[in-house]
């Protein structure tokens, strides 16, 4: 069982290693526990009333070519000594908090299972650490995974704040001491976090981990209010259970019930409301920047697939959103254009498909005057 940052427990398959499609795969998800009864959910690909137990034969996809799947139980090879696998009650944290299933909008329960502990459990708050320093947060170079788990395992990395507050304490720290460090690598460290200490509001919003509140939906909320000041304030009369600004983030394109209450709990929180005020003491955050509407692009919705020579791929979602287009990462009939690059796939073939204008990257960079 893996825990998440948002606390679900993530059932995971260990198998003897087999070969797919040119890769090998040892580690396969299983969902939830739901899946793992044969109950089955919307969407998953094991066939309907085939429980899945340990010591199974199983068949197995990459689904996209990605993400290895279960497709089905072989029933004619399970062995006698086949275990049913029973789901956790407790987290697997040190804590041992109870698992529990919330409820989803519409008031039904969720089929994810989840540690109650919420950022007391040490699973969850190096998974939250993570995705801060990640590319699409704070994208804090040198500070990677084994990196942070160590800081956090030593104590000297417990939220978001300490990171900024690292060099400062280095000097009873001393991490040029440490194996694998030395003052060079010590010096670029902290050279990395500097640089980060500016960061647009966009990005810092995704980066404090809110339960459905990924990228886009953080954009919308940047753009929605424009500063932190504006936001921050409308999040704290939220949690209040404030009807107008409830209502007037409602408003916001792509924001409902779902990421509202995601946002009440999270500043309803005052443990929350602590990491976030020691933070926002130790960076600044950029106002956001308004989608231009006159754009050749403002309005459509594009897509980039294949491998971008110029630009990465988060440049060119920057770039489109910036200049009012709506990026997609599939292809439909509403898809306006689809810029391909070298190994374009299947989304090529859906743009062909439905007659999607397809541009080269030139021909992208030509259009949007860049």
């Amino acid at each position: 069982i893996q825990v998440g940052r948002t606390g679900t427990l993530a059932p995971v398959a260990r198998l003897a290693p087999v070969t797919v499609g040119g890769v090998v795969v040892e580690n396969v998800t299983l969902h939830n526990e739901d899946y793992i009864k044969g109950i089955g959910n919307k969407g998953e690909v094991l066939r309907e009333g085939r429980d899945i137990r340990i010591g199974d034969t199983v068949v197995i996809q990459r689904a996209g070519d990605v993400i290895p799947q279960i497709v089905d139980v072989v029933l004619d090879k399970r062995p006698k000594s086949a275990r049913e696998f029973h789901f956790p009650k407790k987290c697997p944290c040190p804590l041992h908090t109870d698992v529990v299933r919330g409820e989803t909008a519409a008031g039904e329960e969720e089929s994810r299972a989840r540690c109650s502990g919420e950022f007391a459990c040490p699973y969850q708050k190096i998974e939250h650490l993570k995705l801060f320093v990640s590319r699409r947060a704070f994208d804090i170079d040198g500070l990677g995974e084994k990196q942070l788990q160590y800081f956090f395992d030593e104590g000297w990395v417990k939220e978001p704040a300490d990171i900024f507050t690292l060099e400062k304490r280095n000097s009873k720290l001393k991490l040029e001491e440490i194996e694998g460090y030395g003052a060079t690598s010590v010096r670029n460290l902290f050279g990395a976090i500097e640089s980060r200490r500016r960061i647009a509001l966009e990005r810092f919003i995704y980066a404090l981990g809110m339960r459905h509140v990924g990228e886009t939906t953080a954009l919308a909320l940047a753009r929605g209010y424009g500063s932190w000041e504006a936001f921050h304030d409308a999040c704290l009369k939220v949690a209040k259970g404030d009807e107008e600004a409830m209502a007037e983030m409602d408003a916001l394109d792509q924001i409902g019930d779902t990421v509202i209450k995601s946002i009440a709990d999270y500043f309803g929180e005052s443990h929350n409301r602590g990491i976030v005020e020691r933070l926002t003491g130790e960076v600044e955050i950029i106002d956001a920047e308004k989608p231009k509407s006159n754009s050749a692009v403002a309005g459509k919705t594009v897509v980039f697939t294949g491998s971008l020579e110029k630009m990465t791929r988060d440049e060119a979602k920057a770039t489109a959103e910036r200049l009012g287009a709506k990026v997609s990462g599939s292809v439909s009939k509403k898809t306006d254009l689809v810029v391909a690059g070298p190994g374009a796939g299947s989304k090529l073939a859906e743009a062909n498909k439905h007659g999607v204008k397809v541009l080269t990257e030139d021909e992208w960079l030509k259009l949007i005057g860049e």
